[in-house]
């Protein structure tokens, strides 16, 4: 806590805050919720991209590539940059960097243009989730954190839902830049009340920044995620006919963008090994020291790879096997993602009450559940049912993340909470793009062995998602098991926080 800790205010501000320190987090949580719910905007609108701007699938898959991309090499470093900046600084920055990117999409001549605005825009997002999950680890009290940590689930489970869905009722009426125009006064008006309101927290320190961690973070980060989205991208291609040259060309580019990403990460967690024992490195890796810190880390990769490759192989499904608009699409997977986020307050004060167990256990349970059911589609499974799989495994999902956020970077010492939160940004975009590639790759491969036999290619798209969805449960078994290995710091006995020195 801060200094004024004896000016608490428990009836106006949550989780026995201050009313200043209450202010700075709701506004933190407002402007990750914005910039958030640009990550998955543009999924929806690139039918739209190719006609308005003549550009071509590929073309236009790079706007949402290179967002994700920009995020995997920025959040590495924000644990150096949240030690060095303010708060109030570091929350200007990433507004003004977000709001710059909207400003530039919005009024963009052509390709080029707007990609670069992307850019920016994920350079100002990837600040803001681990700026927001520092905050609450250095406001807020222990015994309250599950509750805080709940509320930052609404941010990111349900912006990333309602991006789809909010995309294709612009679409419908409105051209592709309203997409920008509508978010960026938004934007505008969080940056200006940010830059009165948002006061610093904790303490800065100045450090010499290592060129060479950046060189190494950006090699490494980055070409494993681009890696892992070319093989995302070549699956849309791949059901066409053309699979000769343009394969080769793509399968050589991902083998060197993981070969090169995989020599720059080992590179990098070296250097920082090194770096840290003087207190200087871009990404501390003494955070898993902590057990309870890796264990934890372990369970949300998996969980961040289900989850995201589930969110980009339903609406294939539902497009392509059982034949709904992309509105609808958005509406269907809307239920689970407003129960995921909703249900996150209920979920922290659980957490706060009663620990992990009583939530991660079930919870790990329901997604593995969803996700065996989600393994028996067809062409003739209802859309109320998929609606139902969707909430399950939504539940499921929120069950777990808030616990493991929270008993994550409750087991740190507080001067690794800026690195710790930069790590559990990082593990969900590597996750993210792990699972989708994962995914798109399984679902296409029996695809089109599928359509070499004599079968509709409805049925073989539908038997593509069956068997993604197969490997996805599958590999959830593994949450199950970690499930009981996660614990909560304060439940400890004596304090212990399962520091392995």
């Amino acid at each position: 806590m801060t200094a004024d800790t004896d000016s608490l205010r428990t009836v106006s501000a949550p989780a026995g805050l201050s009313a200043r320190d209450s202010r700075v987090i709701w506004l933190l949580m407002g402007a990750a919720f914005v910039v958030i719910l640009n990550e998955t905007i543009m999924n929806v609108a690139i039918p739209h991209l190719m006609v308005d701007l003549s550009i071509t699938a590929l073309q236009a898959q790079w706007l949402t590539t290179a967002f994700m991309l920009t995020m995997a090499v920025v959040i590495p470093i924000t644990g150096f940059l949240l030690q060095r900046f303010s708060t109030r600084q570091a929350f200007i920055g990433g507004m003004a960097l977000f709001s710059a990117g909207t400003l530039t999409a919005f009024a963009a001549p052509g390709f080029e243009v707007l990609l670069l605005a992307r850019v920016i825009q994920a350079s100002g997002t990837a600040i803001m989730m681990p700026l927001l999950m520092t905050t609450i680890m250095t406001l807020v009290p222990a015994h309250a954190r599950g509750r805080m940590m709940g509320r930052v689930t609404v941010v990111i489970s349900v912006a990333p839902a309602i991006g789809p869905t909010l995309s294709g009722i612009i679409l419908e009426t409105l051209s592709w830049r309203w997409m920008f125009g509508i978010v960026l006064p938004i934007a505008l008006v969080m940056l200006l009340i940010g830059a009165k309101w948002v006061t610093n927290v904790g303490e800065t320190r100045s450090a010499p920044i290592d060129t060479l961690s950046i060189v190494l973070s950006a090699l490494g980060f980055g070409g494993v995620v681009y890696g892992l989205s070319q093989i995302g991208g070549a699956v849309a291609h791949d059901s066409g006919a053309a699979a000769g040259a343009a394969s080769a060309t793509a399968a050589m580019s991902l083998w060197i963008s993981l070969g090169v990403g995989v020599v720059a990460l080992a590179l990098f967690i070296g250097r920082q090994l090194r770096l840290q024992r003087t207190d200087s490195a871009l990404l501390d890796l003494r955070v898993f020291n902590s057990v309870n810190f890796s264990i934890a880390m372990a369970q949300m990769f998996v969980l961040s790879l289900t989850f995201f490759g589930s969110l980009t192989v339903l609406p294939i499904y539902l497009q392509n096997v059982l034949g709904v608009s992309p509105l609808e699409t958005g509406l269907i997977v809307l239920p689970g993602a407003l129960i995921m986020g909703f249900t996150g307050p209920l979920i922290g004060r659980i957490y706060d009450r009663w620990g992990t167990r009583v939530l991660i256990i079930p919870g790990s349970i329901l997604a593995a559940a969803a996700l065996w059911f989600y393994a028996t589609l067809t062409q003739t499974t209802p859309v109320w049912a998929v609606v139902v799989g969707q909430v399950v495994l939504s539940l499921g999902l929120a069950m777990s993340f808030t616990p493991l956020f929270t008993a994550s970077l409750g087991s740190l010492e507080k001067r690794f909470y800026s690195y710790g939160s930069a790590v559990v940004s990082t593990v969900q975009q590597v996750a993210g793009a792990t699972g989708i590639a994962i995914f798109i790759t399984v679902m296409s491969a029996v695809t089109a062995g599928a359509q070499s036999s004599d079968i509709s290619d409805i049925a073989a798209q539908a038997a593509g998602v069956r068997a993604a969805f197969f490997v996805g449960a599958v590999v959830s078994l593994l949450t199950i098991v970690g499930a009981f290995f996660v614990r909560k710091p304060d439940d400890d006995p004596d304090g212990e926080q399962h520091f392995a020195h």
